[in-house]
């Protein structure tokens, strides 16, 4: 997030014309009941059309382990997750592929593990390099396989997001070999697309797990789901300006994978360049100065320009009055949310600035760990700000605040604030803040761990992250006429 300097930023109907396939993707589900449109969101309680639900997730009980060969597999846990996670994925492709591709599936020619906490230079072979040292997953594909670390990154990836983020990551480089072997991608493929297609491949995976299909795994739909995205985000291009970034924001590795969980594999071979520009639209990709760390410090001066660029972007014919004297407003309601609280019949918004800055500083690894927990910074505050602010905007349309699609709208109306504040042309005119790269993956981050951004007037969210995520990315990249028609 950046600030001290104005910034032009186009009116929603500008933004809507920018993304208009976007905005056709993401509003244009529906169908009519009793003579009126109905959209598929109205369920809030629904993920992608399936039920909510908060049962087992990770290696399914009494499952007898799969037999497929892998050099060097010591039947570690670890070992045992992925070779069943294969074996569940390529089962997947065997009836998935010839619906796609018009021809028979072929599996890949080898699986190897290997121990990463070998010293460098040593280890068995993967494509040609000693595997010592390199705690990784991935497709080879001159020799058509898949190998992984047993010993360092797999066991970090269980740590931190449990067993299903292991599926998902081999689910992911699953997705490599299938667009090898149909020849979806080729030596002039950018990186980023093969990427971001395969992440989407993966996500396909994950909602045929969802629906109870795969052998060896189940999920739910909420905290299994949520850690199965938490685990997209922490792999993601953390360094936008640097060149070897090539995957992907967390904010587009997510959309990525929604998009195959949502709409199937087939979904996934819309991705390509062109795919993948019009979802980034206006957002920032790098930073103009490599000394810019795109931390601005949650302070009453930068809230106060965050209110000034609100009122700018969302032009309330009464817009709320802010207090910094703490979260609780004595409201006649009894409304209150820390560290940010609305009070409907005052129309005021209540700040404890000091717990909200807390919440926005970001959060330092901690020594010896292989993948972070959750991505902070100072945008984890002020997109929490901003879904505060969006109550008003609720208010002032007469929509209800106190339940689940609240807490839909609030989420994807900060999206719309987000956007608003990614457009070009900062120094023209209008507002005092704008993004910089990383904020939106900790919006993403923060959706998925506590959810308060997507959340009503009481703070009551819901309990799937992905619900959460798809609602601000279709504020994001659809515009605010798109939260009204989604969530009514």
């Amino acid at each position: 997030m950046s600030g001290g300097r104005t910034r032009r930023i186009p009116s929603t109907t500008a933004l809507l014309a920018s993304t208009l396939a976007a905005v056709l993707l993401l509003a244009g589900c529906g169908q009519v009941v009793d003579g009126r449109a109905v959209s598929i969101y109205e369920n809030p309680f629904n993920v992608a059309g399936l039920p909510v639900t908060d049962g087992p997730s990770g290696p399914r009980p009494g499952a007898r382990n799969s037999d497929l060969e892998v050099q060097g597999s010591e039947g570690t846990d670890s070992d045992i997750i992925a070779t069943n996670a294969i074996d569940d994925i390529q089962r997947y492709w065997t009836q998935t592929y010839p619906e796609l591709f018009k021809t028979p599936f072929r599996p890949v020619a080898d699986l190897i593990s290997w121990d990463a906490s070998e010293a460098d230079g040593d280890g068995v072979r993967f494509c040609g390099f000693r595997t010592g040292g390199i705690p990784n997953a991935a497709y080879c594909t001159r020799e058509d396989s898949i190998g992984w670390d047993r010993t360092i990154l797999l066991p970090a990836l269980i740590d931190a997001f449990g067993p299903m983020a292991v599926v998902m990551v081999m689910a992911h480089e699953y997705g490599h070999s299938i667009q090898h072997q149909s020849g979806l991608v080729g030596d002039d493929t950018p990186t980023i697309v093969a990427e971001q297609q395969a992440d989407c491949f993966a996500g396909a995976f994950i909602r045929h797990v969802a629906e109870d299909k795969s052998p060896h795994f189940t999920i739910n739909t909420s905290d299994g789901l949520n850690g199965v995205l938490a685990a997209t985000v922490a792999v993601r291009d953390v360094d936008p300006n640097d060149p070897e970034s090539v995957h992907g924001s967390a904010f587009e590795r997510v959309t990525a994978v929604q998009i195959g969980f949502t709409d199937g594999a087939s979904a996934c071979l819309n991705i390509d360049e062109n795919e993948i520009e019009s979802r980034r639209a206006d957002l920032p990709q790098k930073f103009s100065d490599a000394e810019d760390d795109g931390e601005l410090p949650v302070t009453t001066e930068s809230l106060n320009a965050f209110v000034r660029s609100f009122e700018t972007l969302l032009q309330l014919s009464d817009p709320p009055t802010v207090s910094y004297d703490g979260s609780d407003t004595n409201c006649p309601d009894g409304t209150s949310t820390e560290p940010v609280s609305y009070c409907a019949s005052t129309n005021v918004l209540g700040v404890d600035v000091d717990a909200l800055a807390e919440l926005g500083t970001a959060e330092e690894p901690r020594r010896g760990d292989v993948i972070p927990l959750n991505v902070s910074g100072d945008y984890s505050a002020y997109v929490l700000f901003a879904s505060r602010y969006t109550l008003a905007v609720q208010k002032e349309a007469g929509q209800a605040l106190d339940n689940p699609q609240t807490a839909l709208r609030s989420a994807c109306l900060a999206g719309v604030i987000t956007a608003g504040l990614s457009a070009e042309n900062p120094e023209a005119s209008g507002l005092e803040v704008w993004l910089s790269p990383g904020d939106l993956d900790e919006a993403v981050s923060g959706l998925l761990s506590d959810g308060l951004t997507a959340s009503d007037i009481n703070g009551v969210t819901l309990p799937s992250g992905f619900s959460r995520v798809d609602a601000f990315r279709s504020g994001v990249l659809g515009g605010q006429e798109t939260c009204t028609v989604r969530y009514r």
